[in-house]
């Protein structure tokens, strides 16, 4: 179901209204001169957006965890030294009356913070009657409705100038990502909240530069309106993330490198667009047909179980499914992890047919 919100431009004067939209800065506020180093490097890229951690949440105590209060006349200094606006992270009203005090322009919410409905209702409250962008993260777990609870919740306060942003998720299983993109909660979260501005976060999503210009590129292929990335005048010795935070020279070098693609079919090429989208959808008719079918045979599976006191899970039976699918997959150039979770799918499906078959309670006559 769609949501509607009347929302404000979340752009702000001087900066520019074409994608992507652009904030960069270090992980976290180190120094005075850390800071203005790499926002006058940044500044000369064209960038106006300044972005730095002050209160740095930490999985573990013990760890860098910000200077807090004391780093926030370093970002007052970087406006006065270039001109950019300031963004920071807040995780409770302290820091937001804090953040607001020292003219900070746009504050963003954590995938932590965002995670704790209480904490979320707090630092909207705290803002009430206050015109100031907010940039709010996905929680930690890919949860989409605490991801748009979480906006309502600002929304409702009355803070109108909102923006999601995508920094990827939690997982236990191992990756090449540091949090997994997860790509489909956020293309349904646009399809949720269609007018709300979607940034992407490439530096958690990747936790390392070697992947960045491949994540931001596909951010900006699903019409992503824009990046927020880590940078530091020399990550080598970063107190915090070091590995994922580039340079300013090769923050400039990437962005570069990004293609931008048209967010529409021009006249030209809509008819092609629109015969492929025909087969597609004719594709997609045809697919969901066949899961009928096969679901209309689980039923007569789970029946004959159910006359024959056979249990629904049969092990090697699936075993045997999911190998021979994930090799036909690989033939046909279809990825592994399609496959697994295409067919664990179906077959969650064909058990709860099954079961409902097997336990179905006769109607006394």
């Amino acid at each position: 179901m769609e949501i509607k919100l009347d929302l404000k431009p979340f752009i702000l004067d001087g900066v520019p209204k074409e994608r992507p939209l652009i904030m960069a800065g270090p992980c976290s506020a180190e120094s005075e001169v850390q800071m203005i180093e790499t926002a006058k490097g940044l500044s000369a890229l064209g960038i106006k957006i300044f972005r730095a951690g002050i209160w740095k949440p930490r999985t573990r105590p013990g760890t860098f965890e910000g200077y807090g209060s004391m780093a926030l006349p370093w970002m007052k200094s970087v406006k006065d030294e270039t001109g950019m606006y300031t963004a920071t992270e807040v995780a409770n009203v302290k820091h937001v009356w804090e953040a607001l005090k020292y003219g900070i322009d746009i504050l963003w919410v954590g995938a932590r913070t965002t995670a704790n409905p209480f904490a979320v209702q707090e630092i909207a409250d705290a803002l009430k009657g206050v015109d100031i962008p907010v940039l709010i993260k996905n929680p930690v777990n890919p949860d989409l409705d605490l991801w748009i609870g979480a906006i309502e919740r600002f929304y409702q306060a009355g803070i109108t100038r909102l923006a999601a942003c995508h920094r990827g998720f939690s997982t236990y299983e191992k990756s090449v990502y540091r949090n997994d993109p997860n790509w489909q909660l956020p293309i349904e979260l646009k399809r949720r909240i269609p007018n709300i501005p979607m940034i992407n976060d490439p530096s958690h999503i990747c936790g390392s530069r070697e992947r960045l210009l491949e994540v931001s590129q596909k951010a900006m292929d699903l019409n992503f309106d824009g990046l927020i990335i880590e940078s530091h005048c020399n990550p080598e010795i970063a107190m915090s993330d070091a590995k994922q935070q580039l340079t300013p020279a090769s923050l400039g070098e990437m962005l570069n490198k990004i293609v931008l693609r048209k967010t529409e079919a021009e006249n030209g090429s809509i008819s092609t667009l629109e015969e492929l989208r025909v087969q597609i959808d004719k594709i997609d008719d045809t697919i969901l047909d066949i899961f009928e079918t096969r679901m209309k045979i689980a039923d007569q599976i789970g029946l004959y179980k159910k006359e024959h006191n056979i249990a629904i899970l049969q092990s090697k039976r699936w075993d045997n499914i999911i190998t021979k699918r994930l090799e036909m997959g690989e033939k046909k150039g279809l990825s592994a992890e399609f496959i697994d979770i295409v067919f664990r799918a179906i077959h969650e499906e064909s058990i709860d047919h099954q079961n409902k078959v097997m336990n179905k309670k006769e109607v006394a006559i």
